[in-house]
C-alpha cells in the first residue's frame, strides 16, 4: 500500500502543477484585457513580448549554446507565429469574452490533430466542433450573439496557434528549449512597434509597467515553467487530456476577473470543444500516433 501512494505522488504533483499551469495563464489574460482601454490589445500584446521575451532570456541566456545546424528562417517563422498569434488573440479579446475566444482558438490545434488522423471516429469529434462552434453563434439579433470579427480573430488565433506547433517543432529540433526564449524575442520585436504606434506615450506609462510584468510571468514565464514539470511527469495522453481543459479555465477566469458571463449555451458549446479535444488526443494515442497539440 504504501508503495502505491508513493508512486502516485508524482503523478497528482504534476495534475496539480499544470492546473496552476492553466489557471496562470487565463489570469494573466485576464490582466492582459483589463489594460486594454489604457493601450488597447497592441499595447497590451506587446507588454507580454516584450517583458517575456526579457524574462526568457535572462533566464535562459540561449546565447551560450551553439548550434550545429541552425536554421534561421524556420526560427524566425516560429517567431511570427507567435507573436501573430498573441495579437490576434487579444484582439479578439476586444470583442468577445475570454472563455468563447479560448474555446475558438482551440480549432486551430483541433484541426491539425484531425487532419493528420484517418479514424472514423474523428468523423464525431469533427462533428461536435462544428456543433459547439454554431452553438457560440446563435442566430439572428439573440442577446448572445457574438461580435463576428472577435470571432474570427479568435479562429485566426487557431490558425496561429497551429503554425506555432509546426514551425514550434521545427525550431525546437534545431535550437532545443532555446527556441522558446529566441522565438518570443523575434515575436517581441514584431508586436513592439504595433502597439507602440497604437498606444503611443502610454505604452509607458509607470503605473501600467507592473501589471505588464505580471502579464508576462503569469501568460509566459510560470506557465511554461509549470508546464515544463508536469510534460516531464506525465503520459503524453494524459496531458493533452488536461490541457483541453483550457477552455474552461478561460471561461472561469472571464467570469471571475472581468464579470463575462456565459449563456448555458455558450457553456454546452465550451464543452463540446472540451471533449472534442480530450477524445481527439486519446483516439490519437490509441492509434500509436502522437497527439498534435501544444
Amino acid at each position: 500500500m504504501p508503495r502505491s501512494s508513493s508512486s502516485l505522488a508524482p503523478a497528482l504533483f504534476a495534475v496539480g502543477v499544470l492546473l496552476i499551469a492553466m489557471a496562470s495563464y487565463q489570469c494573466g489574460a485576464a490582466i492582459a484585457k483589463m489594460l486594454f482601454p489604457m493601450v488597447g490589445a497592441e499595447g497590451a500584446t506587446a507588454y507580454r513580448l516584450v517583458f517575456g521575451a526579457v524574462i526568457l532570456l535572462v533566464l535562459r541566456r540561449p546565447w551560450r549554446t551553439r548550434h550545429a545546424a541552425s536554421n534561421k528562417r524556420v526560427l524566425w517563422g516560429y517567431g511570427l507565429s507567435i507573436g501573430l498569434m498573441n495579437l490576434v488573440f487579444y484582439l479578439a479579446l476586444q470583442r468577445i469574452p475570454l472563455g468563447i475566444a479560448v474555446a475558438a482558438e482551440f480549432t486551430g490545434p483541433l484541426a491539425l490533430a484531425l487532419f493528420h488522423s484517418r479514424r472514423w471516429l474523428d468523423v464525431v469529434w469533427i462533428g461536435l466542433v462544428v456543433a459547439g462552434l454554431l452553438l457560440l453563434l446563435p442566430p439572428g439579433n439573440a442577446p448572445t450573439r457574438l461580435d463576428p470579427i472577435g470571432v474570427l480573430y479568435a479562429l485566426a488565433a487557431g490558425v496561429g496557434w497551429a503554425c506555432y506547433i509546426v514551425l514550434g517543432q521545427k525550431a525546437g529540433a534545431v535550437y532545443g528549449t532555446d527556441a522558446v526564449a529566441w522565438g518570443t524575442s523575434v515575436a517581441a520585436l514584431v508586436a513592439f512597434p504595433i502597439g507602440l504606434a497604437h498606444a503611443g506615450h502610454a505604452l509607458f506609462t509607470p503605473s501600467l509597467l507592473l501589471p505588464a510584468l505580471g502579464i508576462a510571468i503569469l501568460s509566459s514565464a510560470l506557465p511554461f515553467t509549470l508546464e515544463m514539470m508536469a510534460m516531464t511527469r506525465l503520459p503524453t495522453r494524459t496531458f493533452g487530456t488536461l490541457l483541453s481543459l483550457e477552455p474552461a479555465f478561460a471561461a472561469l477566469a472571464g467570469m471571475m476577473f472581468l464579470s463575462e458571463h456565459l449563456s448555458l449555451l455558450q457553456w454546452f458549446a465550451i464543452a463540446a470543444i472540451i471533449v472534442a479535444s480530450a477524445g481527439t488526443v486519446l483516439s490519437a494515442r490509441k492509434t500509436g500516433s502522437e497527439p498534435v497539440m501544444p
